[in-house]
């Protein structure tokens, strides 16, 4: 029974192999090996495995099986000279090429004349050669470059050159290979061991590119280097050394860990079984590196940024946290102690302006990294012991430790911070700060105070506990550090009632003064950009008020002064983030609440508060700061901002962006505007990257200038095939319908400028969506759908999906172009038209998808709209050119009395086309023979 089985799933694989769906024939001549224990049936089925992994190409793996189920058949029968030239052509695709060199040869000898095998042979024989040629060069190469760059007496010139030249070496797999298998490692080690700095950065960086996507090789060279000596690297000054050792670090740690992507077999797995115990050791060292004096502020930032990309989970539905409970139970005290540092108390670890908020992200990942609630809770307590652990009153720099510990993790976890301010004594001690004579302990305070002045109800116990300390601190002190900061607290805290105009927490007037302040300090040049950084920040709070946006966009030197500042500081995401809020505010961008007029009646029934809209809210105002906002050339300081690094421009800065060019695009009359100035290619990357939120929101600007403008001119080159995904992604049920119609505008105009766009279309699957809008109620929807559709129908494989049987596509279309509304039916015509044109096979199939279909084609002919009127003809030509037949039938309808009397108009410069194709329908009913012309 099982071999019989057997027998009939190997012929239902060759079946699927001939028909090319070599997935389906590998299930079943795997499901028949299990079942027989034939060799000779076995040898076949190993032997029809092997070719269809030589089809199937999706990397690597496929050959490597082909390649061992070849050899399994040759085991069975060595004489097999189909498993042996199979087995060849998968170790060619290896790079194994001395082994498929000997597999074709035996094939040679079996079948001599066999031209296949000759060919074979002479190619393999011509690659081994180059192969044996470049690997003698590079050895040669290799030693040379060494001896150049360990001579001391070299000419520096020769000396750059050789280690440039080592480090390309170095990312060439057989670069790489030859230098390591040349006793290299050690040579480097050489390098290193000069303490020139051009000659350990070329060191660092060869062995970079060395471990880069092999694991046998980084586990090697992280044991020869040792783990200590790349900290202590990387513990430097030079930022340059230090950025080098860190990214030696990454590509060790993503060889061990897999994240490189690379296959790892045969021998090399086999020499690496467990690299948890390295990883492990990496991670305790740069914990180490965190509360390490000897460690500069550029290493931290380093070690900061490895654990941040290394520990936490990329994603959270791997069930594995282990990495992070680790870092949590080891070295959590240990980032707790960078978060609190503060740079004017003695004993201060170096720090680089960075630090503290790198450290705060890490916290704040580690926290999102746990699982379940004891997780947090552990989580909370070691927060909470380390800060109670720090109060002391006999000891102030401990107390003012422990309140920039709480800043720091403020930054992070904002709902752990709120906990931790919660703890007895936290926000008095705040407040208390502020009163100090100390200008370090004013600084930290203040901070403190903006951070946690975040929730409404903390903001109402700082208005009432410590307004007037910031204000007397913002009179009295000369710091202007201290004197910006408090600024910023006070902007804060002034701005706690959101965009609610009911709630405004300071008097008439008091917000519009703070932000005078900022704007002064904003445009004033001469103040450093951290400083200046905290003026932008204090206007992100402050232009909530509609009062302050308002002014602040009539303020052009000080809205040109903020885009200057965002261009210059693509390096700073407080910065971007800051800027890209303001923005926010003054677009009104942000999401509002839809106001139901019944629960507001409600509210006032049971005298809870009711959010009120500020007067400069309404539309005009915000069209009037959209239009002020790019005549101050907003659009150039947004692509500046988007071209930042992915570490720099955080996703959440990123929907921000988002938000203000979809503000920004919607008024047509602006995107020109916004085109001109570099907005349709900044908006192409906000699309594809970022939150769910953030890519809709940039997709549907993309949408509104893709509707209106030449994508030539928008989206230049290229590009415009990047804009088509994120298109097709709003036609779905979840967006709106404003998106859904948009986004059909846009698919519209880029399909109507090259096949090679529509064929783009069809490949992002978006056919199905667009049919699915030509179902719909709404006419503009149902409109734009089938607007797509008439420009997608020239394409061959949109065509053959007409073609097919089993489905209504053309019945729709038929059916469309009875529809009441001229639009569809001018876009429904037109696509008939195109199909009918394009196969005679769909002349015939449009009689036969709809009884109606006669009645539709003369009331086309008929129409008073000459657009729809021609296109009904055309229709018309198309089935009278396809079928003798079809024509017959057509000729003793009422159409030939349609045609006769459209021919024998006049043809004016409007009706020229008509009448013309008219007249052509009747010349080939003539040429049937089916009417005579009259003398």
């Amino acid at each position: 029974m099982a071999e019989a089985e057997a027998a009939q799933l190997k012929e239902e694989g060759n079946r699927h192999f001939q028909l090319q769906d070599y997935k389906a024939a590998t299930k079943s001549y795997s499901q028949a090996l299990k079942l027989t224990k034939d060799k000779a049936l076995m040898a076949t089925l190993y032997r029809n495995r092997a070719a269809c992994g030589l089809k199937m190409v999706w990397g690597r793996e496929s050959y490597s099986q082909a390649a061992s189920d070849a050899s399994r058949a040759i085991d069975i029968n060595s004489s097999d000279i189909k498993a042996l030239y199979r087995r060849c052509q998968a170790l060619e695709h290896l790079g194994k090429l001395d082994q498929a060199f000997k597999d074709v040869q035996r094939c040679a000898t079996l079948e001599p004349r066999n031209q296949n095998f000759q060919e074979m042979l002479r190619r393999l024989n011509t690659s081994i050669q180059e192969k044996l040629r470049v690997q003698f060069s590079t050895d040669s190469r290799v030693q040379t470059m060494f001896e150049i760059l360990l001579d001391e007496n070299s000419e520096a010139d020769k000396r750059e050159k050789a280690a440039n030249n080592l480090i390309v070496l170095g990312r060439e797999e057989a670069g790489a290979e030859r230098i390591f298998q040349s006793n290299g490692v050690a040579l480097l080690l050489q390098l290193m061991d000069t303490k020139r700095l051009e000659l350990v950065l070329a060191a660092v960086r060869t062995l970079s590119g060395m471990c880069s996507g092999h694991r046998a090789r980084a586990t090697a060279i992280l044991h020869a280097v040792r783990i200590d000596q790349i900290c202590s690297l990387m513990s430097v000054e030079n930022e340059e050394m230090s950025l080098a050792v860190c990214n030696l670090l990454q590509a060790i740690i993503d060889s061990l860990s897999g994240e490189d992507k690379r296959e790892h077999r045969g021998k090399e797995e086999a020499l690496v079984l467990d690299t948890k115990k390295d990883l492990k050791q990496i991670t305790s060292h740069l914990l180490d590196m965190l509360v390490s004096k000897k460690v500069s502020g550029q290493g931290r930032d380093q070690a900061l940024n490895l654990l941040n990309k290394n520990v936490p989970r990329k994603d959270l539905a791997i069930h594995d946290n282990s990495r992070t409970i680790y870092v949590v139970d080891n070295g959590l005290r240990k980032i707790l102690k960078v978060v609190g540092q503060v740079p004017d108390l003695p004993n201060c670890l170096p720090l680089t302006d960075n630090t503290r908020m790198l450290a705060s992200i890490l916290i704040n990942k580690l926290y999102d990294d746990l699982r379940c609630d004891p997780e947090r809770e552990h989580f909370r307590k070691i927060c909470e012991e380390y800060i109670t652990g720090k109060f002391d009153p006999q000891d102030m720099d401990k107390n003012v430790i422990a309140i920039q510990t709480v800043s720091g993790i403020l930054q992070g976890p904002f709902d752990l911070g709120n906990q931790l301010l919660g703890l007895k004594g936290v926000m008095e001690m705040m407040v208390a700060l502020c009163g100090s004579e100390r200008e370090a302990d004013q600084l930290v305070a203040v901070e403190a105070l903006i951070h946690a002045s975040t929730k409404l109800s903390r903001a109402t116990f700082i208005i009432t506990n410590g307004v007037s300390l910031l204000k007397e601190i913002y009179k009295t002190t000369k710091n202007e550090k201290i004197k910006i900061r408090t600024l910023v607290g006070l902007c804060k805290l002034g701005s706690a009632g959101g965009t609610d105009y009911g709630l405004r927490q300071f008097a008439e007037g008091s917000t519009e003064k703070l932000a005078k302040q900022c704007r002064k300090w904003l445009c004033n040049a001469s103040i450093d950009t951290r400083t200046r950084r905290w003026a932008v920040e204090g206007l992100a709070y402050l232009t909530l008020d509609a009062d302050v946006k308002d002014d602040f966009v009539q303020d052009i030197p000080a809205l040109q002064a903020m885009f200057e500042l965002a261009k210059a500081s693509t390096s700073d995401k407080t910065i971007l983030y800051s800027v890209a809020t303001t923005l926010v505010n003054c677009t009104n961008s942000y999401d509002v609440k839809e106001v139901i007029p019944e629960l507001v009646q409600l509210a006032k029934f049971s005298k809870q508060h009711v959010p009120e809209e500020h007067p400069k809210d309404k539309k005009d105002f915000i069209d009037m700061r959209v239009k002020r906002l790019l005549k101050a050339g907003v659009i150039s300081a947004l692509a500046c901002m988007v071209k930042a690094d992915n570490a720099i421009l955080t996703d959440q800065t990123k929907e921000l962006l988002a938000r203000v060019f979809l503000a920004l695009c919607d008024n047509p009359k602006d995107r020109g505007t916004i085109v001109a100035q570099g907005g349709g290619k900044a908006l192409i990357p906000l699309a594809l990257e970022g939150t769910d939120v953030g890519k809709v929101k940039a997709a549907h600007a993309l949408a509104k200038i893709a509707a209106v403008s030449n994508p030539d001119i928008a989206f230049r080159g290229e590009r415009v095939y990047e804009v088509v995904r994120p298109l097709v992604s709003l036609l779905d049920t979840q967006r709106d319908g404003l998106q859904n119609y948009e986004a059909l505008l846009g698919l519209t105009n880029l399909s109507g400028r090259s096949d090679k766009l529509r064929q783009k279309i069809f490949k992002e699957k978006a056919l199905p969506d667009i049919e699915n809008y030509m179902f719909e109620n709404h006419d503009q929807l149902r409109q734009a759908a089938t607007e797509c559709m008439c420009n997608m129908v020239v394409n061959k494989e949109v065509q053959e999906r007409f073609l097919a049987d089993g489905n209504d596509r053309l019945k729709l279309v038929v059916l469309l172009c009875g529809e009441d509304d001229d639009k569809v039916q001018n876009a429904a015509a037109g696509a008939l038209a195109m199909l009918t044109a394009a196969h005679k096979k769909l002349c015939l199939k449009m009689t036969q998808v709809t009884s109606q279909w006669l009645e539709i084609l003369q009331r086309l002919c008929l129409h008073d709209r000459l657009s729809v009127q021609h296109r009904g003809l055309v229709i018309a030509y198309n089935l009278l050119a396809a079928d003798a037949e079809l024509a017959k039938k057509l000729v003793e309808s009422e159409l030939l009395e349609i045609l006769t009397v459209v021919g024998k108009q006049e043809p004016d410069e409007k009706r020229a086309a008509v009448v013309q194709t008219a007249r052509e329908c009747l010349i080939k009913c003539m040429d049937y023979g089916f009417i005579k012309p009259v003398s």
